[in-house]
């Protein structure tokens, strides 16, 4: 069974090809889909130039930047239309970590519906980040928590690995959040469905190069938008034996599987489509 990681980017082209190879060497199952929004810095065609060395590589491209959300959206539906067993996403800047993706697999394959990369249980942690930054995470993450319900610690982190049955499980065209408030709405679906949630703890460091998306106005939305779910909260309440928190790390044991050969498909002659090999 393989898997599949969403990377979105915008101007990433610094930290793209290391990441990707870091990436691919964690696991031979592992494939990634580069969602890049037409960056201007050229971080396209360093996914392009990947995807032509490797058929673990695809690229999807965008004619401009869209936001987030909408990329992770992207990346979703072009994952559930293959045979991906597991779907994993991550930013493209490092600050999530490589090493830490064998035990949110590892959590997903135990029975995790979805594998939480987090900060705030014992064993995560935050490194090189400032007081103020500390405090807009965490006070988000208990801001969303208090107002939502959610049964998890790390409310805001973007770090996850989706099942694929319960990934389908989602109304992927009800999520209306473009920025970083799309990682509250989907943790929100998520429990609205009834999905076994799981947080692993990992580490999680500043950025090494290029520059942060966060603005003010991506918090204000985010902001705004837990009022909004709030207000369509549904009123039974979900099964909390469904519901699981783990504060211990997942054991890092993979199953090793041979990735087939696959075969090549270029990008479209307009430039616009889909790099892949199927």
């Amino acid at each position: 069974m393989r898997s599949l990681v969403i990377i979105p980017t915008y101007n990433e082209r610094a930290n793209l090809t290391p990441l990707a190879r870091a990436i691919l060497a964690v696991d031979p199952a592992l494939d990634i889909l580069v969602v890049d929004d037409n960056s201007p810095d050229g971080t396209g065609a360093a996914a392009e130039a990947l995807a032509t060395e490797t058929a673990r590589v695809h690229l999807l491209r965008r004619p401009a930047k869209a936001g987030l959300g909408t990329a992770y959206l992207a990346g979703f539906r072009w994952a559930l239309a293959r045979p991906y067993a597991y779907i994993a996403q991550m930013d493209a800047d490092f600050s999530h970590r490589p090493e830490d993706l064998p035990r949110l697999l590892a959590a997903a394959r135990a029975g995790a519906d979805v594998a939480i990369g987090s900060r705030l249980v014992p064993g995560g942690r935050v490194e090189n980040w400032s007081l103020a930054r500390r405090a807009l995470s965490w006070g988000g993450s208990a801001y969303a928590r208090a107002l939502l319900g959610l049964p998890i610690r790390d409310c805001t982190g973007g770090y996850k690995c989706f099942r694929r049955a319960a990934l389908a499980r989602l109304d992927l065209d009800a999520i209306t959040a473009s920025g970083y408030g799309f990682q509250v709405e989907v943790n929100y679906l998520c429990r609205r469905a009834g999905l076994r949630l799981r947080e692993v703890p990992i580490t999680f460091p500043d950025r090494r190069a290029g520059s942060s998306k966060m603005s003010r106005a991506i918090v204000l939305e985010a902001a705004l938008l837990v009022w909004r779910l709030r207000r369509r909260r549904a009123v039974s309440p979900i099964d909390a034996l469904r519901v699981q928190e783990t504060f211990a790390p997942v054991p890092p044991v993979l199953t090793q599987i041979t990735p087939k050969e696959d075969t090549f498909q270029a990008l479209s002659s307009d430039g616009a489509g889909i790099l892949e090999r199927v």
